[in-house]
């Protein structure tokens, strides 16, 4: 699907601050080569950048909207497009980062394996993926999927959840790791605005069930949506809006 940087980022600091988290544990000084896979508009790899200055920093993303924006952040960042799925570097990383990014990728029990074959002896992968699919942001997709009209359009893109429980990635990437780690945090995410969390759930998973449909079933679809939304997740007496939002973080060294 083609992203929109700016509804991406209308949300920035709270889709930032999971990334700084898992920075943050990285118990590296100085790594040579680091790999941001899903760079997205490049913030977090500018976090990256900020904090391993010397490192030799690709960001790679499929969409090419997204890579224009964070093209005018750093010149001093390689920027790649390519499909996740299939690529591979030129070198082994001392850090392979992916924030908010491999949900999208199915087959994890294969794919999480290949990607510790891209980091070199002593490095690390470190993953972070949201797993609030069954938090109403989530399941209200299906229920107005559902709902309309435009069912026989959105039932072929409903996926079972993609990302998995920590168990699932012990058990996958433990007996090929060192210093292996794995948990989850529940950010309480303070959202202001008209119906944040429809805004919010736009600009990623709600955005490719938009885009299956023409007018006026999308706005009709949308609209659905957002009453189910304001419904879960009401605005308070002071104007802000409560957000939940549950994510798994995997720390595993070579």
């Amino acid at each position: 699907m083609a992203w929109d940087p700016n509804q991406y980022l209308e949300f920035g600091d709270v889709r930032l601050q999971p990334a700084l988290d898992l920075l943050a544990r990285i118990p590296l000084q100085a790594p040579g080569v680091v790999y941001d896979l899903g760079c997205g508009a490049g913030n977090v790899t500018m976090a990256l950048k900020n904090r391993w200055p010397s490192a030799r920093i690709t960001g790679i993303d499929s969409s090419a909207e997204m890579l224009d924006r964070a093209r005018s952040l750093s010149s001093d960042i390689e920027w790649v497009e390519a499909d996740l799925t299939d690529w591979r570097p030129d070198r082994l990383a001392d850090v392979v980062f992916s924030n908010a990014t491999l949900q999208w990728l199915d087959d994890h029990d294969n794919h999480f394996p290949r990607l510790m074959d891209l980091v070199a002896p002593g490095g690390f992968l470190a993953v972070q993926m949201p797993r609030n699919w069954e938090a109403p942001s989530h399941t209200s997709i299906a229920e107005s999927v559902q709902a309309g009209p435009w069912r026989q359009t959105h039932e072929p893109l409903m996926r079972p959840a993609p990302s998995h429980a920590p168990e699932f990635y012990y058990e996958v990437l433990s007996p090929i790791s060192k210093n292996f780690a794995v948990w989850e945090t529940e950010y309480c995410q303070i959202l202001e605005g008209e119906n944040p969390v429809a805004e919010y759930v736009k600009g990623t998973q709600l955005k490719r069930f938009l885009d299956a449909l023409e007018e006026p079933e999308r706005s009709q679809f949308e609209n659905d949506y957002r009453k189910r939304i304001l419904a879960a997740y009401p605005t308070r007496q002071d104007g802000k809006t409560l957000f939940p939002f549950r994510r798994l973080f995997i720390l595993a060294g070579k």
